[in-house]
């Protein structure tokens, strides 16, 4: 049995790469079902982020389980198992535990401590919950890794004034135009990056800005956050019309096929003298093609990384500080997982004992006469079981927290010659 992760991310692999492998919310029960329908794979959760697809899972047969988890993402993402490996990262055990720790904690997010992909884990921790998916060990893992997250949040300051991808995103367009507040901006999505867009814009200044979404409930609700800015509205059907009028157009939707195209730009008539194009969406909002255009200026979220490091060197201290706090998350997590070997030998003998006292209850009882029982049962019941919890208490407490593996070995061996426990499958 082992915790294996399979993955790639900002780090190991490009976003034309990233966005065919990217799992959105409505398919993760189908492929969490696929996962588990493998033979080796006995828990999984997915975490997957414009800037990760990362597959937790328990597995039976580490090399095995690792294929087959290898084999499903070449399916999913139609890409030969040869070009996918140079992408992907497998780590195991303590360096699959300790990732996920690094990555709730924001250590392994473009944006060093960035907050979103704490979310990001509790949300894979739901979904793979939902649709059980995960059991005790990736269960006790992921809460681990949500305790981590928080406590790098709030034991350093690695969180204070981190920037996320949406204002790296405007501190991208800040950087070409300068002066932000001239300029009519059109944001195509109403979700949580594209309320980090408006917060951001209007930090810089900027009051022209425009929401584009399919649903017009949503975008209402964005513009409820902001009352004191007068946010144009406008459906789908107006996208073009609206793209065509702006000078800075952010992407950030959910769709798995550029919405913004060569074509579809050549087919409106431009307004700005250069239209610059942001997409900060995986898999990509806005294709390549547009680059054709001598009009158009079009960024993605790799091209955020210029960006982004110039605010990282600064929080390389904050990020080391963190790390230390992480290692005793590790370890906890890693004293928990060897305690589990003391469950069997535990069970065997709760069970045993537990035998024993409700053969002498039944014999007690008899003993004392139909009435005398009837009457007095449930608290000579709750006497005999208190008793054998009492007495068990602390030895299973000890042993539980032996940390040394041979010591506790060797404890486990003396409680099952001593009692005469036979530790079979039931109990493992």
């Amino acid at each position: 049995m082992n915790i294996a992760v399979v993955g790639l991310s900002h780090k190991t692999a490009p976003v034309e790469i990233r966005e065919k492998l990217s799992i959105p919310e409505a398919k993760i029960e189908s492929a969490l079902t696929h996962l588990k329908g493998y033979p080796h794979i006995q828990e999984v959760a997915i975490i997957s982020t414009c800037n990760r697809l990362e597959i937790y899972a328990v597995v039976t047969d580490t090399e095995k389980g690792v294929v087959e988890i290898t084999q499903f993402l070449a399916e999913i993402g139609h890409i030969p198992l040869n070009v996918l490996r140079r992408y992907l990262f497998t780590l195991l055990h303590q360096d699959a535990v300790r990732h996920l720790l690094r990555v709730s904690a924001g250590l392994e997010s473009l944006v060093l401590g960035e907050g979103q992909i704490l979310a990001q884990v509790k949300n894979t921790h739901k979904l793979a919950q939902k649709y059980n998916s995960i059991s005790q060990l990736l269960d006790r893992l992921f809460k681990q890794a949500m305790t981590a997250g928080k406590r790098v949040r709030t034991e350093t300051s690695i969180g204070t004034g981190a920037v996320s991808i949406s204002s790296a995103a405007v501190e991208l367009a800040h950087a070409k135009v300068t002066d932000l507040s001239s300029k009519k901006i059109a944001i195509i999505g109403a979700g949580k990056m594209s309320r980090l867009l408006v917060t951001h814009l209007l930090a810089k200044g900027s009051q022209q800005i425009a929401i584009v979404n399919r649903s017009q409930r949503r975008a209402e609700e964005l513009a409820r956050e902001f009352p004191n800015l007068p946010l144009q509205l406008y459906g789908l059907e107006e996208m073009m019309a609206t793209v065509a009028a702006s000078d800075i157009v952010f992407t950030s939707t959910g769709a798995t096929e550029p919405i913004l195209t060569k074509n579809l730009l050549t087919e409106v008539t431009i307004t700005a003298t250069s239209l610059m194009l942001i997409d900060i969406s995986v898999p990509r909002n806005v294709h390549t093609d547009v680059k054709e255009l001598a009009q158009v200026q079009a960024f993605n979220v790799d091209d955020l990384k210029a960006v982004v490091a110039a605010n990282q060197e600064s929080r390389r201290q904050m990020a080391r500080e963190a790390e230390a706090l992480l290692e005793q998350e590790v370890e906890a997590f890693e004293l928990w997982w060897r305690s589990l070997d003391t469950v069997p030998t535990i069970s065997c003998l709760r069970s045993k004992i537990e035998d024993i006292r409700e053969q002498e209850l039944e014999k007690a009882l008899s003993r004392l006469g139909t009435e005398f029982a009837e009457k007095h049962q449930e608290v000579i019941e709750a006497m005999t079981r208190g008793i054998v919890n009492k007495i068990l208490h602390e030895p299973m407490v000890q042993l539980r927290a032996q940390q040394d593996i041979e010591a506790r070995k060797r404890c486990l061996q003396s409680l099952q010659m001593l009692f005469n426990l036979s530790v079979g499958e039931e109990y493992s």
